[in-house]
């Protein structure tokens, strides 16, 4: 009887669950097209003898299939380090300790980050997270995840420099802004983004209304529903969901994300599928969540630690430069991936 393993494949054919379980790969072999030699030969004068010489009797190189030609596609080569045999079953799609360090060095500066929003936020954070009016701190925190920190001594010049207040309605002007190496704007769209926000902030009445929600929702209800709703042109995944996050931490709203809400192909979701060895939606999730329960961190922190792992060099979002994780952080996510 034929088992099927986790990958809906044969196991026998399978290149992940073979290297797991110890088991010999079954080479797959796909029927040839019979060898030119073992072909009849075409009769002289035959369709088949002329159609392979042109005009003048000389031989001719029959073209290609249709669609040989460029097809404009990009490929583009996943920067990856040499497999050294490491194994983990919480990352199946890590082969090498480089690589795994690297993941645990993010995923702790990322707890580390979420940590300082909360006791020490930097920054603009800081007025998002003082008492004063709702609307205009849920703007700020907005514009920072909009438009984004930048690396550096400075990293909210920028920010502060475009910021507009709520009450007056008027949007950043964002030509020549500086935007940080995680902004949500487009380039060719301006602050159209931030246009689209307010029209949806307004059919609430508000932001806090539009971002309250029900308010007999759970946090991670809050969360959820809010992110779907954000789902507004031009407002991309990691904008909305660190816009939640920031907000959530910083005591504006009870907020808390229950799932990291992978999809598409933004550089979170294409870390989560090279990290966590699957592509399914749903058992991303799973996997993403025991790999935060086993390192005794945030789910949360995931999003950034897996941005900044596949980016492969990190972005401080905030942070001062040079700002190193936690040492207990680290050793809970290196303990977590056997290193």
């Amino acid at each position: 009887m034929p088992s099927f393993c986790r990958h809906n494949r044969l196991i026998q054919n399978c290149p992940i669950c073979t290297r797991e379980q110890d088991l010999e790969l079954r080479p797959v072999v796909t029927p040839g097209t019979p060898a030119a030699s073992a072909r009849a030969p075409a009769r002289p004068g035959s369709a088949s003898e002329g159609s392979s010489r042109s005009a003048a009797g000389e031989p001719r190189t029959r073209s290609r299939a249709r669609g040989a030609a460029s097809s404009g596609m990009t490929v583009r080569r996943l920067a990856r380090d040499a497999d050294d045999g490491f194994h983990s079953r919480l990352v199946p799609g890590l082969r090498s300790v480089a690589d795994a360090e690297r993941l645990a060095a993010e995923i702790a500066f990322a707890a580390t980050r979420l940590t300082r929003l909360q006791s020490d936020p930097p920054g603009p954070y800081a007025e998002v997270a003082a008492s004063g009016d709702i609307e205009e701190r849920t703007w700020l925190a907005l514009l920072i995840a909009v438009l984004g920190p930048l690396d550096g001594d400075a990293p909210f010049a920028a920010i502060e420099a475009a910021r507009t207040s709520w009450a007056s309605g008027e949007l950043p002007v964002l030509d020549d802004v500086a935007l940080g190496p995680r902004t949500s704007v487009d380039p060719a769209g301006g602050a159209r983004t931030l246009a689209f926000y307010r029209a949806w902030a307004a059919r609430s009445g508000s932001q806090a209304a539009a971002i309250t929600g029900d308010r007999g929702w759970s946090a991670e209800r809050r969360f959820a529903r809010i992110y779907e709703r954000l789902a507004l042109p031009g407002l991309q995944r990691g904008a909305r969901f660190d816009l939640l996050v920031t907000l959530g931490r910083l005591g504006v709203y009870e907020l808390r994300a229950g799932e990291l809400a992978l999809g598409g192909s933004d550089a979170v979701t294409l870390a989560a599928k090279r990290v966590l060895g699957i592509g399914d939606p749903m058992l991303l999730g799973r996997r993403a969540a025991e790999l935060a329960e086993a390192s005794g961190l945030p789910l949360e922190a995931l999003d950034v630690g897996l941005y900044n792992w596949e980016r492969r060099t990190r972005a401080s979002l905030g942070l001062e430069p040079g700002a190193e994780p936690d040492p207990e952080a680290l050793v809970g996510a290196r303990a977590a991936l056997g290193l």
